[in-house]
């Protein structure tokens, strides 16, 4: 088998944030909405599964050709190789979505697809019945403009579930997007980092395993791993090369707030979850009582707003107190993700940079007020 076509799935706003990614992974890339394109043998579908940071999903592209009736999908599915990876007992459950193409009804379409895997796999294993108690592999397809775009996905549930978060406040943010907003702003390890609305730690324990090089995917399995195709050693040895990655060789200066004591609970226990406890410190207070400490450090936060916080005059009340803090801060830079269209004017100045991003289906703008670099010195 010549080279696999893999696809980084990206949440709206973040598809070059992913692709950054996957360059530093050592990967050329072509960007598309929602997703990035890679090319890669089956060891890079495990690292890409260990290491991505902001992507939701890494899939293998099986086929994608024009789809206007029934038949187009049906024969354009089945001249896909499917027996190079779906064995006689797999569990192929498909998947799919449309939008701007004929072929509006998706139960029908995902019928159709599951039709034809079906037909192309009684070809190949000369038999009627396939039981289905083996390996999962999840066929989604994506029909857009009439063109359908047919893949596997090798992730399982999606990336964000790092498995060191069991419980969540209201309104989480993701760890993709926590990861993202980590790696748009100005912070490294070697800086310290206050969130004065850290609800459930997920920001710091990001920022943590950022700083320390901790693959994001080394606590968690993926279905690909069970998949006979791909060899159980290509897992060892990618995640024999993520543990011997870790740079734990300096302490962090992460700190986080919150008003409320249950999520600080809850804070804790994910960081202890982490491998986490003890490197980040966590204190139950109103953010207006947030006192950061350092020099040129960084402010990074997802202050509560929407579902959130019922009251808008709170939210007002919060913006203001940020301004009001960074004047006493003024080695600090500040970066905040809102929704608010007001949000500059009740800071008290206009943000430095803008970034349109989307917190779940909240359209959001990252507001970044850039203080002083650190001197030079080689940790900076």
């Amino acid at each position: 088998m010549g080279k696999l076509q893999l696809i980084a799935t990206a949440p709206m706003g973040l598809e070059a944030v992913v692709a950054r990614e996957l360059n530093e992974l050592g990967y050329e890339t072509t960007v598309e909405n929602g997703r990035v394109l890679f090319s890669g043998d089956y060891i890079d579908i495990c690292r890409c599964n260990l290491w991505l940071r902001t992507s939701d999903r890494v899939l293998v592209k099986m086929g994608q050709f024009p789809a206007k009736t029934f038949d187009d999908l049906f024969e354009g599915v089945k001249a896909i190789d499917w027996e190079d990876w779906i064995p006689e007992n797999g569990e192929f459950p498909v998947e799919g979505r449309s939008h701007k193409s004929q072929l509006t009804s998706v139960p029908a379409c995902q019928g159709i697809v599951k039709k034809a895997i079906v037909e192309k796999l009684k070809l190949s294993y000369r038999t009627e019945w396939f039981p289905e108690n083996g390996p999962r592999y999840v066929v989604e397809m994506i029909l857009l403009n009439d063109i359908a775009l047919i893949t596997l996905d090798t992730t399982g549930p999606a990336l964000h579930k790092r498995g060191y978060r069991r419980q969540a406040t209201e309104a989480p943010l993701k760890e993709t997007m926590a990861a993202a907003l980590i790696q748009l702003s100005r912070w490294n390890g070697h800086r310290p980092l206050y969130d004065p609305c850290c609800g459930s730690g997920t920001l710091l324990i990001e920022a943590a395993m950022i700083a320390w090089n901790i693959a994001p995917g080394l606590r968690r399995s993926f279905p690909s791993e069970h998949w006979p195709e791909i060899p159980k050693r290509l897992w060892e040895e990618a995640r024999e090369e993520a543990f011997d990655a870790v740079r734990d060789d300096y302490p962090l200066q992460l700190t986080g707030s919150d008003i409320d004591p249950a999520a600080i609970e809850i804070a804790e226990a994910a960081a202890k979850s982490a491998g986490l406890a003890g490197e980040i410190t966590f204190k139950n207070i109103a953010a207006a009582k947030a006192r950061p400490e350092g020099e040129y450090g960084c402010i990074i936060t997802n202050p509560p707003y929407g579902e959130r916080l019922s009251n808008d005059k709170e939210v007002e009340r919060l913006t203001r107190q940020f301004g009001e803090m960074m004047l006493y801060l003024p080695t600090w830079s500040f970066f905040a993700i809102s929704p608010s269209k007001e949000f500059e004017q009740l800071y008290g100045r206009k943000a430095d940079k803008r970034r349109k991003l989307y917190n779940g289906r909240i359209e959001c703008q990252y507001y970044q007020y850039l203080g002083p670099l650190p001197p030079r010195n080689p940790q900076s």
